[in-house]
């Protein structure tokens, strides 16, 4: 015996069913009760028996508010036409207004970084060219694989032990050693694991 359509309340044959939440659904029927979009197993979304994609469902029913896409920090489409003449500072005092400074020209372009020589970034510690298969990566810049070691104590960095400091590499060890926090209980005093 057919069952019947929770959407269209037609009877349902075996070719063309779908079922979900306990109810029979042709498959053309097994859509967005908002927007209509077609429907799978991992897309849908239930509420007081409708059917809903996951989008429809976070917009209609999700949590609202700050921090939801409603608050300050979602992007907007204002173009700021409305605020012609500034923000109303009628109500207060001239001294506890913000100064805001008058516009610059455009920024001064940025370093690009190390020139490059034929092509190739230029190591930061040698600074002879650097090519695709003797690269590194680390604080920005380009180092050959012989080149990428701790300034403090040349041993061979990874990514994970990596410290970056005024354009040197360094390994945790090194880097807390050097520009960690001093003094007693930070590891100077007696009774310590040294790392030497």
């Amino acid at each position: 015996m057919p069952g019947i359509c929770a959407r269209c309340d037609k009877n349902v044959y075996f070719a063309e069913e779908k079922i979900a939440l306990g109810k029979s659904w042709h498959k053309l029927c097994f859509n967005c009760a908002s927007c209509r979009k077609m429907l799978d197993s991992t897309t849908a979304a239930e509420h007081d028996d409708e059917l809903y994609c996951r989008s429809c469902y976070s917009k209609k029913f999700g949590p609202k508010g700050y921090g939801y896409g409603g608050g300050a920090g979602v992007l907007s489409m204002d173009d700021g036409t409305g605020y012609k003449n500034g923000p109303v500072r009628s109500n207060v005092s001239h001294l506890a207004q913000a100064h805001v400074a008058p516009l610059l020209g455009p920024p001064a372009p940025k370093p690009t970084g190390p020139k490059k020589f034929g092509g190739a970034d230029l190591c930061a510690r040698c600074g002879k060219a650097v090519y695709m298969a003797e690269k590194m990566m680390g604080g920005g810049k380009a180092w050959h694989i012989s080149c990428f070691v701790c300034s403090g104590c040349s041993k061979r960095l990874e990514s994970i032990t990596l410290c970056e400091r005024e354009g040197d590499l360094y390994c945790r060890t090194c880097y807390g050693k050097n520009f960690g926090p001093k003094g007693y209980g930070f590891g100077i005093g007696a009774g310590v694991l040294q790392m030497s």
